[in-house]
């Protein structure tokens, strides 16, 4: 299974560097982020890629390696050239339909719990880099749910640290249950905070309404309160649209801007202008 998802990808070897929490203390869910520094100084990274961590075996159903991806956060070269990968890992757990038991998840718990120092094996990265447009005016959409808040990180360094700038409009509309949850946007870890200065940049939080009885983020109510903004920037030439997170948030976006648009096949026609001339991306697990 590993070599099936891991084929053509270079292996590479890893020290943990930092384990640290991202989610404040009381949070319902734990995310954290782990730093890894790569032994290999021509490891390259795109915006949007991710990165496979395999865990070594043997595993309860008799394979020897375990492997699991997650989108890069962060790249930093250090000073005798390796790079340092940042990946946000949340802990998970799933239940057995049949049993009824809970199992913790195999690559998470072994990430959550890895101490500092430690040796870890990668492979990738892998799939398609988030292009960033070459036209420094054109507007950028970000859109994403929970641990999807990794690869837009990634970007915005990207474009106001390492290009110096943008003059387009960025829009950030991330969501997470709670406020204790929005990784790189609470008052544990805010890294997202140092790009409020811009004047193109602005970030739009959504929580869920009821999180003790697990509704989600109300991402699609973030957007119809900024319904005027975001239609406006869709239907722009010039404007890029970036999707990360859980699979579900494609349902609500194509739900909630089939509104905006007036029908379902009003949006799906500008959705496929999008994605036909390059300006759709997505990240989506």
């Amino acid at each position: 299974m590993v070599d099936e998802l891991t084929s053509g990808t270079q292996r590479h070897q890893a020290r943990l560097r930092s384990n640290k929490p991202l989610t404040a203390p009381g949070a319902a869910e734990e995310i954290r982020e782990l730093v890894l520094e790569v032994s290999d100084p021509d490891f390259h990274f795109g915006p949007g890629q991710s990165i496979a961590v395999v865990v070594p075996g043997p595993h309860e159903l008799g394979h020897a390696e375990h492997v699991r991806f997650y989108n890069i956060a962060d790249v930093h070269v250090l000073r005798d050239g390796n790079p340092e990968v940042a990946i946000c890992v949340r802990r998970c757990e799933y239940l057995d339909e049949y049993s009824g038991e809970r199992y913790e998840g195999v690559a998470s718990k072994y990430l959550c719990e890895l101490p500092e120092g430690a040796e870890v094996t990668l492979a990738g990265p892998v799939g398609l880099a988030f292009e960033v447009p070459e036209d420094r005016s054109a507007n950028l959409l970000l859109i994403g749910l929970g641990t999807g808040i990794a690869p837009f990180r990634a970007f915005l360094r990207h474009i106001y640290r390492n290009l110096g700038g943008w003059e387009g409009q960025v829009r950030l509309f991330h969501g997470a249950k709670t406020g204790l949850e929005l990784v790189y946007m609470n008052d544990h870890q805010n890294d997202i905070a140092e790009y409020l200065d811009e004047a193109t940049f602005r970030a739009i939080e959504a929580l869920s309404p009821r999180p003790q009885w697990d509704e989600p983020p109300a991402l699609d109510e973030a957007l119809k309160a900024h319904e005027e903004e975001v239609w406006r920037l869709l239907q722009a030439p010039n404007t890029w649209v970036y999707v990360a997170g859980i699979a579900d948030v494609r349902k609500m976006l194509d739900r909630v801007l089939a509104e905006f648009a007036g029908s379902a096949e009003s949006w799906a026609r500008r959705k496929a202008e999008l994605v036909a001339g390059g300006r759709w991306a997505e990240v989506v697990y």
